[in-house]
């Protein structure tokens, strides 16, 4: 683990079964990350449970390995592009990562995610689809997440640049300058990547950075499958 630091942005909703297990595996993954919870009015232990992990200044050097630095701000009239930006706005580094709040890492390369940086507008990584624990045959969207590199995916299967924020990089000057659209629904990320083509700048799939995708009845990315 590099000493790169990173922003890493994590929007919830009603993410109990889930949310301590995504803050865990950020933690084992990055050097002393701050982690910014955009929150939609969550109803159930979300907010709870990533309070568990915020660091106490009054804890000695040996208890500090399992928590970190976390902000939780709530959005009025929450879209996931408006819940990024704000983010964006409040982070302190300038790597971020977005991820899915049902989301576990498994693979990380931090010095090849620092390389594609410097090259590339977004880096985006596999996911692995996993219902009960079990994980799943990769149809529909997760056809997208295969073994090898592509810059600058393009998806037949929705007819446009494809690109998703369960699991994703960026630089924070970046995204300050091109920001995500706040009046969708969904699918920001993909009218991102078609916005930043657009200024002929490009982007990456790298399966060296993957994550388990948990089901969550709500999920976009699940709508459908489960």
């Amino acid at each position: 683990m590099t000493k790169n630091q990173f922003s890493i942005l994590l929007r919830t909703k009603n993410e109990e079964r889930w949310v301590g297990h995504t803050i865990q595996s950020v933690i084992d993954n990055f050097y002393k990350p701050e982690i910014l919870i955009i929150d939609n009015n969550s109803n159930d232990r979300t907010i709870e449970i990533a309070r568990n992990f915020r660091i106490n200044p009054n804890f000695s050097n040996n208890e500090l390995s399992n928590y970190c630095d976390i902000s939780i701000k709530n959005i009025k009239d929450y879209t996931p592009g408006k819940a990024l930006n704000k983010g964006v706005e409040l982070a302190k580094h300038d790597n971020l990562m977005i991820i899915s709040s049902h989301c576990v890492i498994k693979d990380l390369d931090h010095g090849l995610l620092i390389e594609s940086l410097k090259k590339f507008s977004a880096v985006f990584g596999k996911q692995i689809p996993v219902i009960d624990g079990k994980r799943i045959t990769s149809r529909y969207i997760w056809e997208h997440f295969g073994d090898k590199k592509e810059e600058n995916m393009f998806s037949s299967m929705e007819n446009r640049y494809f690109l998703h924020n369960a699991f994703s990089f960026y630089k924070k000057e970046t995204l300050l300058k091109f920001k995500f659209d706040e009046n969708l629904s969904g699918k920001e990320d993909r009218y991102w990547a078609i916005e930043i083509r657009k200024n002929n700048m490009n982007f990456l799939y790298d399966p060296s950075h993957s994550v388990y995708h948990h089901y969550t009845p709500d999920g976009n990315t699940w709508k459908g499958i489960g």
